[in-house]
């Protein structure tokens, strides 16, 4: 079990940032150059950014949500 608040937000930010990676190598996949406008390339960047936050964190979110209960689980049986 994770021994203290440090060692848990550690985790907890190393896993956001590894996910967010993920999602940005991922969704360098795409091709929306046909979807952007001529003149729209740095609002384009910035919705990949925030793409990228929106399903790199959610799915830390998942991963750190199924640590924390599979930690808890024996505690059931206790």
């Amino acid at each position: 079990m994770i021994s203290g608040f440090g060692d848990q937000a550690l985790i907890s930010i190393i896993s956001h940032l590894v996910f967010i990676a993920l999602a940005w190598w991922a969704l360098q996949s795409i091709n929306y150059e046909k979807f952007i406008r001529g003149s729209h390339v740095f609002q384009a960047r910035l919705l990949f950014i925030l793409l990228s936050i929106v399903i790199g964190a959610s799915v830390s979110n998942f991963f750190l949500d199924y640590l924390l209960w599979s930690q808890q689980l024996p505690l059931m049986f206790q």
